[in-house]
């Protein structure tokens, strides 16, 4: 017997998030884990990933695919969670001649992950400053912009004044130019 006030759909709603929570728990930890070297905060982040995954189970709206959402909020609460504490910022890391605060660090192996973790990273972090250098500033603006400072293209378009389609379009050749200088690290 269901218990009170507890419809059926309601019941195989709850069973659906949890065989969701069940199959991406271990898939989504090592995600988070790998971007984020305290284990305390990782579970934090785990924790509050599902906690928002739960709550937005509940509303009207159904999450369409539920694993490529939870990878999403969890990067943006990795992202949240270095800025907070206030982490050095790619152009600290790299040649500080960039002027954008690029979060391009959250991203890549983490440097206290040993010797080859931290060896790949540099040459990582090298051969992508050297890509987003190579583009043009139009390309590599709206690059940063979407892909490292989280702003949608209607921010800005309207910062800008640049059409909402140009931004897509420059975006667009600025990830084929990077994904074409970039293939070998993409391959290992």
């Amino acid at each position: 017997m269901n218990p009170p006030h507890t419809s059926p759909s309601s019941l195989a709603q709850e069973q659906s998030i949890a065989d969701t929570v069940e199959r991406e728990q271990l898939k989504l930890g090592n995600f988070i884990r790998r971007r984020v070297p305290d284990p305390t905060d990782a579970d934090d982040i785990l924790q509050d990933v599902f906690q928002e995954f739960i709550e937005a189970c509940r509303l009207p709206a159904p999450i369409e695919q539920a694993s490529a959402w939870l990878f999403r909020v969890a990067r943006n609460r990795i992202i949240d969670r270095f800025r907070k504490k206030k982490e050095a910022a790619l152009d600290e890391l790299g040649d500080g001649d960039e002027d954008d605060a690029c979060r391009l660090d959250l991203m890549l192996p983490s440097g206290d992950a040993g010797p080859e973790a931290a060896y790949a990273r540099t040459l990582l972090l090298q051969a992508l400053q050297s890509a987003l250098d190579a583009l043009p500033a139009s390309q590599r603006d709206v690059f940063v912009a979407h892909e490292l400072e989280g702003l949608s293209f209607k921010e800005m378009a309207a910062q800008s004044g640049v059409a909402v389609n140009t931004l897509l379009a420059r975006k667009r050749y600025a990830v084929l130019s990077l994904r074409l200088r970039l293939q070998d690290f993409y391959h290992d």
